[in-house]
């Protein structure tokens, strides 16, 4: 019980700091665009300066937060990626814990998104909003399952399959999260992580809506479970072989 009380506790402060530095990363990349003066370059219409930033910038504070969760004895800050984990047997994650550490990361999460609300110049504040639905309910709904079934059946194909590379596995998880949220953009904002979803829909007192919870904790929870059950499928466990003991007869 200690044990997860202590994960709890880490999760819930890894969020926090994972809510409050991700909020600036549209920002920072749009400062770094304009003073590189690449603001206006493009392929096609397509802004691939904006988006190498960017995902070099979610790489590193990827890196950042690997590092300092791994110091704090394997922190999570996305409960997706806990639950899809669980379902896999990988880790100690159990039902205790879990049922501890998902309202760490969602309290975490709001203290997180309302002190850079309340810290960020005034004048930025239209730059750090959180995800929000911008089609219709289902459609929305629809968009956080696909989408967190992508992503984290991405990340069980990164970190479980993928190369050895540590520095290599965290890049292919900013270009395969950078993807997903451009793709997302128009439907949901995306999130792909109920607590970083919670923490600006408390600030926007929407935390306790019908649509808070069907669209960005139960479909992402489908999702990746869905995408889970699917790798698990594919890449089956392998067989642990029995001894049998032989008993000598004389």
């Amino acid at each position: 019980m200690i044990s997860a009380i202590k994960a709890a506790i880490g999760d819930g402060v890894l969020t926090f700091m994972w809510v409050f530095c991700s909020s600036l990363l549209g920002l920072v990349s749009s400062a770094i665009t304009k003073s590189l003066d690449l603001q206006n370059v493009s392929y096609n219409g397509f802004p691939y300066p904006s988006l190498i930033i960017t995902t070099t910038l979610v790489f590193l504070l990827v890196l950042l937060f690997t590092i300092i969760g791994s110091a704090m004895g394997g922190a999570s800050f996305n409960p997706t990626g806990t639950v899809a984990f669980y379902f896999l047997g990988h880790g100690s994650h159990t039902l205790f814990s879990m049922a501890l550490r998902f309202p760490a990361q969602a309290f975490g999460a709001a203290g997180g998104a309302m002190a850079i609300a309340e810290l960020i110049n005034p004048k930025y504040r239209h730059m750090i909003k959180g995800p929000s639905l911008k089609v219709d309910l289902h459609t929305g709904a629809a968009a956080e399952l696909v989408l967190t079934f992508v992503i984290t059946f991405a990340v069980l194909c990164i970190f479980l399959k993928g190369p050895r590379n540590d520095l290599l596995k965290l890049w292919l998880l900013a270009m395969s999260t950078v993807t997903l949220v451009v793709l997302g953009s128009a439907y949901t904002g995306p999130s792909m992580n109920p607590a970083n979803a919670f923490g600006w829909a408390y600030v926007n007192n929407l935390h306790n809506t019908w649509d808070q919870f069907y669209v960005y904790w139960i479909c992402p929870f489908a999702g990746a479970i869905l995408a889970a059950w699917i790798f698990r499928a594919i890449f089956p466990p392998p067989e642990v072989k029995q001894k049998k003991s032989t008993k000598k007869q004389e």
